[in-house]
Formats: C-alpha cells, structure tokens, sequence
C-alpha cells in the first residue's frame, strides 16, 4: 500500500538523532517524507534537507493543529493512498511500527489508524501510568456503534503518531482547521459518523509521553474543556467525559500505590488542576481573552480568534 510521512517539526534538534535513526531503520519506506517546519532556529530545516525530506516552511504565528496537517496533503503524491503523521518526539519502536500501522488499512472498512505509545525512558510513574492506560498491549477495531458502549473513549486517536486512508480523509472534509486541540479526536469522530471505523494498532509502536507540570495539566485540560464547548456535538453523540475520568483516577492511584506511593499527592493535586481547567475551559464564553490567552496551551487559537 502507496503511503507518505507527514511531519511537523518545531526546533526539532534535541529529538532528531534517535528520531532519524528509528526512520532510518523501519522495514517499509514511505514514498514521500514531507516536513512541516514552523520557523525552527535549530537547525532542524537543514537537517531534514540533508536527510532528504521535503521541507515546507510555516509561519509560525499561523500554525494549527488540524490546519496545517491538512496542508500537508497538498504535497503528497497523487497516489498516495495513506498519510502516516508522526510529531518529532515520537520515536518509532522496532523496525515494523510503520509497516504495522499502515498494514491496519488493509481492512477495507479502516479509516484511520492509530498506534500504541509507551512512556519514554525517563518517564516517572504518573507519565507511564497515562501511556499504560490508555494504550494497552491489545488491538482494537472500533465503529460508530461502539459509542454506547465507550462514549466518548470511541473515537479517541492521537496526532502523534496516525494513520489516514487519503480517500476517506477527504470524504469528510478533512481535518478540523480552527480547533483548539484534540483535531485527531474530531477527524475520527467525523470517520466514525460517515461509516469508516478505526483502528487502534498495538503492534505499531513509538516512544511518547509528557511529564506535564501541574500548571500545564491546567492549560491543557483548559484547551479540552474550551474544546468541548465549541464542539459540544461530541459530547451529544458521544458522551461526556466524567466517567472516564473517575476510571483514569482510580486507575492512577492502584498504579501508584504498587509503585511510587510517595506521589499520590502530587497525582491528587494534578488531577484537580485537570478538573478545574476543564471546567474553567467549558465556560470560557465568560472570560477575558486576555486571561483565555494566560491559560491556554494553545495561546496562538486565541490570538487568530476575535472572541
């Protein structure tokens, strides 16, 4: 199957060795590896030169989560028939993560696909916790039906490292191009809507995962709450997230009650960081865009929107 690498890239350089390395070793080539370079002042556009990738230039203060994915389809060949996005610090694990998870679209019926994250070697016990919750070792195909059963859970994919069928992609349109965040969890929502299921491919591994700060916890579940109010459709067709989040908790405290005890507090202290930015972020109608941009992850939304 015909597939291209869809990259963004943002002064890349601390990621890029092992992250060149593990492309460099994977037992299926794409056809095309494009770049897409938000300004880096790193080094990084050359780099990708020398590697032999396309490197398409964005204007920074333009950049968009789905927007700018979306750009990168213009420069893909013609036949391609799936586009792989990776970010520059998922590195891939093993030779066969890109051949794993496009091989999930060998299934007529896959829309997009969506590969397995394990926590990062450094990773304390909070950061892998979210990674072993939310990525298990078992494959799963999931479809519109399956919303009764995982609400919200359905649709969930990651932008860091999935897979598109081109042809299903711009069936719906595409990617979202003025979301907040989350443009991976609208564009399977919108596959499952249209009939196309998803793919979760366990076999299709990378090395992925953040040890958010307290105060960034904040900002990012604020960006999902201010999502959620924009897009308050998920929620009518796939659920409201609370009870996914009281699972996530009682999971997270099991998990570190084996492990790392010493850290409940702070995992008790980020989780009402999340709750208080989510709900902050639901009601964001009523504040201050100056404050919104404070708050926000995504500070450059609120500085292209007139609200």
């Amino acid at each position: 199957m015909r597939f291209s690498l869809v990259v963004p890239t943002l002064n890349a350089s601390g990621h890029w060795p092992r992250w060149y390395d593990a492309i460099r070793d994977q037992s299926s080539t794409p056809e095309k590896i494009v770049i897409l370079d938000s300004e880096s002042t790193d080094g990084t556009q050359d780099a990708a030169r020398a590697a032999g990738f396309e490197v398409i230039n964005i204007e920074r203060s333009t950049f968009d989560h789905g927007g700018t994915r979306q750009k990168g389809l213009s420069y893909l060949p013609e036949n391609t028939e799936v586009v792989v996005y990776l970010t520059q610090d998922s590195i891939l694990a093993g030779p066969d993560a890109l051949k794993n998870i496009v091989a999930a679209f060998e299934d007529p019926a896959i829309g997009v696909a969506y590969g397995r994250q394990l926590p990062r070697p450094v990773a304390g016990s909070i950061e892998a916790h979210a990674r072993i919750y939310n990525y298990p070792a078992t494959k799963e195909t999931r479809s519109y039906d399956d919303r009764a059963r995982l609400g919200i859970k359905a649709p969930f994919s990651s932008d860091s490292f999935a897979a598109y069928r081109v042809s299903a992609l711009m069936e719906i349109g595409g990617f979202p191009t003025r979301a907040i965040a989350s443009e991976d969890l609208i564009t399977a929502a919108n596959m499952m809507r249209a009939g196309w299921k998803l793919s979760y491919a366990a076999d299709a591994m990378v090395y992925h995962s953040h040890g958010y700060t307290v105060m960034e916890e904040f900002r990012r579940y604020f960006d999902i709450g201010v999502l959620h109010s924009h897009e308050g459709w998920l929620l009518t067709e796939f659920g409201k997230p609370e009870g996914e989040g009281k699972r996530f908790l009682r999971s997270e405290l099991r998990y570190l009650s084996r492990h790392s005890p010493g850290l409940i507090p702070i995992s008790v202290v980020k989780t009402l960081a999340k709750y208080l930015g989510y709900r902050l972020g639901r009601a964001e109608r009523y504040v201050l865009k100056s404050v919104k941009i404070s708050l926000s992850m995504n500070k450059n939304f609120w500085k292209r929107s007139i609200g």
